[in-house]
């Protein structure tokens, strides 16, 4: 299929599926979670040869592709917790009288064509889809060529939910198909791309097109002097070691100096299958290999996280606001005070205390699913779900109403905010 034709289709079918009820939008989520059970022999088949293909890839790539039983339960809860939340359309988000018998409601609405480039994880087509088709959004879904047998296999099971319009939906598979989205600023409303920091530039910096991602996942975990080291310890590894080839693991630890003896030890005794790489002073304490400069602005996604001794909180914010892509960082402390600090005063999208990294996804956060994550700081940041792929319009409801009418005094102005819902 050519990219244009699949924008022009999906462009045509995004006005039908907006006006859609909801109740088909979730008969068809439901209808995917079903044929991707029916079909899981022919996905997972696909997801071999796929990793076959792969296999010189680095083992922390090599477990984004490996789409199986597991990944496809997730792929399953999430439709179905996607289809049980209420309908993110037709919301209203606020009203206002103007003047008696003239009423103004802001009203949510889909975005309109989305286009999405995502990296070698076949789980995001079912994300992305799915949340397009909740939010009432065409989507375009161009996946990784290494995973190109098994988007291909899940993309058959989500062209068989019932009930939508022709070119909803459209799988891309060239780098060209990319090239060429680009340049769609007619048809696509928005394009959201992960992957590596440069690719995400490179999109940027390619199109007219509002573009919504993030270049990297950099994250912190931050030990206060205050913090349970017990905590500290449990918090570090999963937001490390639970899934380390994601973008909300931590990549960096921070740790307060006086507190520093007696929790890194306790924190590497955790992590025996990790890489600690460290400055002057946590070398010191724990015996770890040296971390150099470029080591703090390093996104690893694998076994290896860097190790920086800190004089304070102030120090830790600093570092940081500095090295962070503002994502997620997390504190660990005991200390109300030092907790609101450092979330009031770390510019980053996910702020979490005495919690793991790993809890920034839009399904944890109760969104669903996400399409990704945005460190932006316009329209959606944090997991993108739902409220992320929507935007809205003003409906306006008169009684014959003229901007000449309030000239000459016929009508009055009052803008009143009201409880009420649009009634069309």
């Amino acid at each position: 299929m050519q990219t244009l034709d699949a924008a022009r289709g999906a462009k045509t079918a995004s006005t039908k599926l907006a006006a859609l009820p909801l109740s088909v939008r979730n008969a068809a989520l439901l209808d995917i979670a079903d044929a991707l059970r029916a079909d899981k022999d022919a996905i997972f088949a696909a997801n071999v040869l796929d990793m076959a293909a792969a296999a010189s890839l680095p083992d922390p790539l090599l477990k984004r592709l490996k789409y199986d039983e597991h990944k496809l339960s997730e792929s399953v809860d999430e439709l179905r917790a996607l289809a049980s939340l209420p309908d993110p359309l037709n919301r209203t988000l606020a009203a206002t009288q103007l003047a008696d018998d003239l009423e103004l409601y802001k009203v949510s609405c889909p975005i309109g064509v989305i286009g999405t480039i995502f990296e070698s994880r076949p789980d995001a087509l079912v994300q992305i889809a799915a949340l397009c088709l909740k939010t009432g959004n065409a989507v375009l879904l161009k996946g990784g060529s290494e995973a190109m047998n098994t988007n291909r296999a899940l993309f058959a099971a989500i062209a068989k939910a019932a009930g939508l319009p022709s070119g909803w939906a459209a799988l891309l598979e060239s780098r060209e198909d990319v090239t060429a989205m680009l340049g769609l600023d007619k048809y696509i409303s928005l394009l959201i791309p992960r992957g590596s920091g440069a690719f995400v530039k490179y999109i940027m910096n390619g199109t007219r097109i509002p573009v919504l991602g993030h270049a990297e996942g950099l994250c912190h975990v931050y030990v206060d002097d205050a913090a349970d080291i017990t905590m500290a310890a449990s918090i570090v590894r999963d937001s490390k070691l639970q899934y380390p080839a994601v973008c909300n693991a931590v990549e960096t630890l921070l740790v307060h100096r006086d507190i520093a003896r007696r929790a890194l030890p306790v924190i590497l005794a955790s992590m025996p299958e990790c890489e600690f790489r460290g400055d002057a002073a946590a070398r010191d304490i724990i015996g770890c290999s040296p971390a150099t400069d470029s080591d703090w602005d390093a996104e690893y996604l694998d076994r290896v996280l860097s190790v920086r001794v800190v004089p304070d909180i102030d120090a830790a914010i600093a570092h940081i606001n500095g090295h962070g892509s503002g994502h997620t960082d997390a504190i660990v402390t005991s200390s109300r005070i030092s907790a609101a600090r450092f979330m009031n005063e770390v510019d980053s999208a996910d702020v979490f205390w005495n919690a793991s990294t790993r809890f920034a996804d839009g399904y944890r956060f109760g969104l669903g699913a996400e399409v990704g994550v945005s460190t932006s700081r316009i329209h959606a940041r944090g997991p993108v779900g739902m409220e992320g792929l929507t935007a809205y319009k003003y409906k306006l409801i008169g009684a014959g109403h003229t901007v000449g009418g309030f000239a000459d005094g016929t009508y009055t102005y009052v803008h009143q905010g009201f409880d009420g819902v649009c009634p069309v």
